[in-house]
């Protein structure tokens, strides 16, 4: 090995030892802070705080350390990937100390451990959250893609139950202080961050040991209308045709119609459009909404159609004219349809996606 290699090879290993030290005390951060949320521990709580002060210079040098590696040996490849993963994880282990540190003075602010209902849910939510976070780091640190690949999908997992978080809280109105509510429902929302962050560090070990960066994301739509004869399946139509890559549509009605419109379905195959939905579909007061990314009604409010929004779905109610009538105006009114469809339709899809680079 030449000098300049073990020099590399020196630096790469002082740079994983300083990345070591400072996921250790995330960790320790984030453990202790749930410790004293659970125990009322004040001195705890303060001691969380303070060691942030440490934690911030230990990030700043690490951040300092990455850039004069960059300066003087200038790496390509799998070292670059690395060094440059980094300073990413580096950025979330500080984010996630900062989540600690207002868990803790949340905590303080409650001044009583969490009980009945809200303590339970906050001690699954606290556990999972600490669970994820040191899988990732051991993945990253082993550079583990089997691991980080599985720890991702918990961490997605877990952040779709925070619904019934929400719920919870709102049925103990009443029974707590309204500022103590709102203390509870920051400490969930830290919680959910970690799990955020727990989920980039994940994509950064895959980045890192494979150069495979983040998929595109693929956004889930779901069109509602009142029959799901006309509306419906064909802005589910043109949301395939114009965006196959962006999204996965899905359709519904309040009721389902005996059949999709004859017209509409000869509408656009003139334009080379092939609808997807081959019947209406009624939609499943039972079907798991937070599924959706977005939920579009086309005919009325969406909460018309369901009782409650998903906390981290959108509801849209686009206005988009009126269904033909009669044979004779029924093509002239079927663009006019299509046309307000599809520019609504770009509108969504470029403002979630992006444009394509």
């Amino acid at each position: 090995m030449t000098h300049y290699e073990e020099r590399l090879e020196r630096d790469l290993e002082h740079i994983k030892e300083k990345v070591g030290d400072l996921s250790e005390r995330v960790e320790g951060m984030l453990k202790d802070s749930s410790l004293a949320l659970f125990t009322n521990n004040e001195r705890l709580a303060y001691s969380v705080i303070l060691g942030d002060h440490p934690v911030n210079r230990a990030s700043r040098e690490l951040d300092k350390i990455c850039h004069r590696f960059f300066a003087v040996h200038l790496p390509s490849a799998g070292h670059l990937r690395f060094v440059s993963s980094v300073m990413r994880v580096n950025l979330e282990l500080e984010r996630i100390g900062d989540y600690a540190v207002t868990i803790c003075r949340e905590s303080v602010q409650i001044g009583h451990p969490p009980k009945g209902t809200i303590g339970s849910h906050l001690g699954r939510i606290s556990e999972e959250a600490q669970g994820i976070l040191r899988r990732a780091i051991a993945a990253f640190k082993d550079g583990d893609t089997d691991q980080a690949g599985s720890d991702m999908d918990d961490a997605r997992k877990a952040t779709r139950g925070f619904d019934d978080v929400f719920r919870v809280l709102v049925k103990e109105e009443g029974n707590l202080r309204v500022e103590e509510l709102f203390y509870y429902l920051v400490v969930f929302n830290m919680f959910g961050r970690v799990f955020d962050q727990a989920k980039n560090i994940c994509e950064e070990t895959i980045f890192s040991v494979t150069g495979q960066t983040k998929a595109p994301k693929t956004y889930r739509i779901l069109f509602l209308d009142e029959d799901n004869s006309i509306l419906g399946p064909m802005a589910q139509a043109v949301a395939r045709k114009n965006f196959p890559e962006w999204g996965d549509y899905t359709t519904a009605g309040r009721i389902a119609s005996t059949a999709i419109s004859g017209e509409a379905i000869r509408f656009l195959e003139e334009l080379g459009i092939e609808s997807i939905t081959t019947s209406p579909r009624a939609l499943d007061a039972a079907e798991d909404l937070s599924n959706y990314h977005a939920i579009v009604s086309l005919q009325g409010p969406v909460k018309s159609y369901v009782d409650k929004v998903p906390f981290q779905t959108l509801a849209l109610e686009w206005q988009i004219g009126d269904l033909p009538r009669d044979s004779d105006e029924g093509n002239a009114q079927l663009e006019a349809l299509y046309r307000s469809l599809a520019l609504q339709i770009q509108d969504l899809m470029l403002t979630m996606h992006g444009e394509e680079e």
